[in-house]
């Protein structure tokens, strides 16, 4: 389509899109000139080759040495006709001159395809022109075919010779007889459609020829692609038919026509018959090795010639002249159609195999071969291997051994009536083979459903690391058992083991124990059923987890089952861990509900008081210490006997890898009990640390604990081939069904309806313009640190919760992050000091609770300016009881708590109202507060504050609690999956804009 040509000034229309945009005024359009010379004859060898234009009138085909040379050329300003003038190759690459740009790139690019061989063979200088005949690379064709797009023609560089780039061509090799008996063979070449006379061809490259053909007194040029082999190169240098003498004749027929009919069309003519070489026949080489291990390699067999490898670094043994690659490709082919039907993979010409594979490749693989016509070829001898392919018999069984808490677990597992060892067969469940191999070369799939499960089961009931005998089950995994039940075809339980089930399996039907007459007090109806759990648990010996909600009375509870065993003939006493501030009370409520048992109050190491843990455990039914004491004196505790141990606020040894925990680990006693009303308070690693004191043969291994629950629970970390939603939520059913007989939780709505209501109220406080400015200032420095931290977290979680910190303390009073922001003030400050001075002049009572102490110090400041009286509990309060007393009395209305001092040990129903001044990570430490107030005992109803600034991190911590709450709740209190963990990307949430 033509182009219109149109002012500059002129817009374009639609129509220009679809014309070449117009040169530049002043732009010299270029062709690519083609020129055909031939050597002078009687050149000197010495001297660079001289030639000379080819004329119709000098050529001969037959016989000269041609080249075929480009050169660019430009229209004539003057004639409009093709001329050289000044376009050299020099020129036309040259950035910035007058030539159309992107016909100039074009010539560039031609040049840098066939720089590296256009001296070769050449007849003149570079500047001469490029010549084409030795130019190997095949972007050549591909760069040819692109000039038309740009409008550069092929012209001769003379008038007398005219150019074409052919369409397409293709060659085979004609052989034909003579009247002498001889034979003529010879090139034939085809260029678009017609054939060519082959003494006029030349090659360029192995990728394309020009033919030459005369007509008068013109010459014409056709340039066309077409792969050349070595033969048809050989022919066309002949320029002409090359002759086999009659005397060879049979031999070349016999030899050459086969072989050369592999690699191209060969036509027969005249009544020659081609001579058929034998196909090669493939073998297969196995070499059977020691220890089950099998080599093969694929060997071509030529008859006649010999055989060839395509094994790397294989040398050829008598390797054909020809390889006959048509044939070995369709038998490779088939070949591996046959071998990844067997095997399942991909076939290689040569591969070592060993244990079962090398049994499935021996089995199925080379018998499958074998059948379609490979030759096998053995060499070594070998097992006779068998695959067992029926479904596994399982049968399991407990046996009593000298540890009373264990019971051996023995598994036989058979298939096809072959009893299969069982550390064998475990260890490669665990490893997550895919099959296992035996000794008498029977081999089978570890994929069966029913294996798989086993392999779940007993991973549960001990890491196999830990064994040492073989597996075992511990008296707490009572409801693993049931599981080993239902995936065994038989089963057999020792009768102690049983009896211990039959009790634990359904905790609902839990029998009823006589309250202790010792007991100086009435049992609600809940508190009676704990007592019960307690009491059975206590006889089998078991341990557990108390996790009533907070003011429940769990205290009591406790203290009625040591009542219980004292007067049921124990004579040893009951360890009590409680965190300082709660000893006494524990020596309070003993002296109040169970007056006739001995407790003995240990606060104080070694060295300040005059008797011994041993002599004081000696004269007592009930020891209470507190963890620090316990943890500086734990060589003195962990020799004694201890019937039991009552670790109470149990949530201050959720971390298995500190020393508090780990001592009370070491301590002996038949059975530990845990009161908590948090048993999970950031993670299921909580709940599993708990489960490790009070029934260590629940879980016995941490590891697996991540593995099986934490990662699918929290992590939403999923198996290859599990549905993910699907596989949670069956993880957190086991993992229920596994806690369920050993923890014991109610919530003050479900046993207490008699409580008054709890109403909750959030405060939103709106920061002061400057304390915003502030604030907005110091978030964004501290979210661009903390993001680029958070890709490794564990190393940088001290750095990333202290900028969290920092954020959360601006967000409550910029003083308390420097002094010199004190001047601005806090209006959650303002808004808190306003209510409380309200509340105290009617005449009720309130709690505040926060984390940062200085804060509660700035809240007392105020209060005191406004003339309300209160009282402060804090990591630096010594005498908690008489503080506590003052506000119990009335004295002092406002009770202002540090949430870690005051979250626990406190009975507070004075109070009417709550104020929680800042919301911390975790909600179950906000709700222990809450409950300081809402317990058993209150008969007023009580309001909640929680107070949130506005538009800040405090905000997305409020969102993390509603997270961590869900945590609890599904695993706790049998609600859906909701569950996750504090990650990177909650931090992340946090400060996001």
């Amino acid at each position: 389509m033509g182009h219109t040509a149109r002012s500059p000034s002129t817009p374009p229309t639609w129509r220009d899109l679809m014309t070449r945009a117009p040169a530049s005024r002043g732009e010299v359009p270029l062709a690519l000139g083609v020129d055909l010379r031939r050597a002078i004859p009687g050149s000197s060898p010495w001297l660079p080759r001289q030639s000379e234009a080819a004329t119709a009138r000098t050529l001969r085909l037959a016989h000269d040495d041609l080249r075929l040379r480009v050169h660019p050329m430009r229209r004539s300003p003057h004639t409009g006709t093709w001329i050289k003038g000044e376009a050299t190759w020099e020129a036309v690459r040259r950035p910035g001159g007058v030539f159309a740009p992107a016909q100039a790139r074009w010539f560039a690019e031609l040049y840098s395809i066939a720089r590296d061989v256009f001296a070769i063979g050449a007849f003149a200088a570079v500047s001469e022109g490029i010549v084409l005949d030795g130019v190997g690379s095949g972007l050549l064709w591909q760069h040819l075919r692109a000039a038309s797009a740009l409008e550069i023609p092929l012209v001769g560089l003379h008038r007398s010779i005219s150019v074409a780039l052919a369409e397409s061509a293709s060659s085979s090799i004609g052989i034909s007889p003579r009247s002498d008996g001889a034979l003529d063979v010879s090139a034939r070449v085809v260029i678009d459609g017609a054939e060519v006379e082959a003494r006029g061809v030349r090659p360029i490259g192995a990728t394309g020829v020009y033919a030459v053909a005369t007509n008068g007194a013109r010459i014409h040029v056709a340039i066309a692609e077409l792969p050349l082999d070595d033969p048809l190169q050989t022919l066309l240098s002949a320029h002409g038919a090359i002759r086999v003498p009659a005397a060879e004749r049979e031999d070349f027929l016999a030899q050459a026509g086969p072989r050369l009919g592999r690699r191209g069309d060969v036509e027969f003519s005249g009544g020659i018959t081609p001579v058929r070489m034998p196909e090669p026949a493939p073998v297969l080489e196995v070499a059977h090795r020691p220890e089950d291990r099998v080599d093969v390699a694929l060997l071509w067999d030529y008859p006649g010639a010999g055989r060839v490898s395509d094994a790397e670094g294989s040398a050829r043994r008598d390797a054909p002249v020809e390889r006959d690659r048509e044939t070995e490709t369709r038998w490779v082919r088939r070949i591996s159609e046959e071998w990844h039907r067997a095997l399942g993979d991909a076939f290689a010409p040569t591969r070592t195999a060993q244990g079962v594979r090398a049994a499935e490749m021996v089995t199925r693989a080379i018998p499958a071969l074998e059948r379609i016509g490979v030759r096998i070829e053995t060499a070594g001898r070998h097992r006779t291997y068998r695959e067992l392919a029926g479904d596994p018999h399982i049968s399991v069984s407990t046996v009593e051994s000298a540890d009373p808490d264990w019971f051996d677990l023995g598994v036989i597992v058979s298939i096809d009536g072959r009893r299969i060892p069982f550390a064998p067969l475990f260890t490669a469940l665990t490893q997550g083979r895919r099959k296992m191999l035996l000794a008498d070369g029977g081999y089978f799939s570890l994929a069966h459903p029913a294996l798989q499960r086993l392999k779940d089961l007993i991973g549960e009931a001990a890491d196999v690391a830990e064994w040492e005998t073989g597996p075992r089950l511990h008296r707490h995994q009572s409801a693993l058992w049931a599981e080993f039940e239902d995936l065994a075809d038989e089963s057999a339980a020792a009768l102690t083991w049983r009896s211990a089930v039959a009790g634990l399996r359904d905790v609902s039907r839990i029998p009823s124990t006589p309250i202790p007459r010792a007991l100086n007090a009435t049992l609600r109806p809940y508190q009676r059923s704990g007592f019960d759990w307690l009491a059975f648990l206590w006889r089998h010996r078991l341990g557990g987890i108390l996790a009533d909600d907070m003011g429940l009375g769990k205290t009591l509870q406790t203290l009625a089952l040591v009542a219980h065993a004292v007067e049921s003939g124990e004579r040893r006493p009951f360890l009590v861990i409680a965190p300082t501030s709660v000893t006494s009370v524990w020596r309070d409520e003993a002296a109040r509900f169970v007056p006739g048992l001995r407790v003995q109050t240990i606060t104080e190491t070694r060295g300040r008081r005059p008797h011994t843990v041993e002599q004081l455990a000696g004269d007592a039914d009930i020891v209470v210490t507190s963890y620090a004491v316990l943890r500086l004196s734990a060589s003195e505790f962990a020799p004694i006997g201890w019937a039991g141990v009552i670790v109470d606020e149990a949530q201050f040894v959720k971390n298995a890898q500190t020393k508090a925990h780990r001592t009370v680990g070491e301590l002996r006693a038949d059975a530990v009990y845990a009161l908590t009303g948090t048993p999970l308070e950031n993670s299921l690693a909580d709940l599993w640390a708990l489960l490790s004191l009070t029934a260590p043969g629940l879980f016995a291994s941490a590891r697996r604990f991540r593995e099986d629950y934490i990662g699918p629970i929290e992590q939403r970390r999923v198996p290859e081939n599990s549905e993910g939603g699907a596989f949670r939520a069956e993880r957190l059913a086991r993992l229920r069904r596994r806690i369920r007989p050993l923890v014991m939780r109610r919530t003050k709505e479900l046993v207490a309806p008699e409580l008054p209501p709890l109403q909750e109220q959030v405060q939103h406080v709106e920061l002061s313009a400057e304390h915003r400015e502030i604030y907005d200032a110091v978030l964004q420095r501290e979210r661009k640190k903390v993001l680029g931290l958070l890709d490794d977290l564990d190393r940088n979680r001290f750095i990333v919760f202290r900028s969290l910190t920092l954020l959360r303390m601006l967000s409550v009073d910029a003083g308390l992050v420097d002094d010199a922001y004190a001047k601005i003030g806090s209006a959650k400050l303002n808004a808190l000091v306003e209510q409380l001075a309200e509340i105290a002049s009617e005449g009720h009572r309130a709690l505040v609770f926060s984390q940062f102490t200085s804060f509660l110090a700035r809240v007392s400041r105020r209060l005191d300016a406004a003339g309300v009286a209160h009282t402060q509990l804090d990591g630096s309060t010594r005498d908690r009881d008489e503080v506590v007393q003052r506000f119990r009395s009335g004295a002092a209305p406002v009770f202002l708590i540090s949430l870690k001092a005051g979250g626990f040990g406190l009975t507070l129903t004075e109070a009417e109202y709550v104020f929680v001044a800042d919301p911390w990570w975790n909600p179950a430490a906000e709700s222990q507060a809450i409950d300081r107030a809402h317990r058993i005992g209150q008969d007023r109803s009580v309001i909640v504050y929680r107070m949130i600034a506005s538009d800040t991190i405090e905000e997305k911590v409020a969102a993390l609690q509603a997270r961590k709450a869900r945590l609890f709740t599904a695993v706790m209190d049998d609600e859906e999956l909701f569950a996750r963990a504090f990650s990177a990307d909650d931090i992340r949430a946090l400060l996001e804009s």
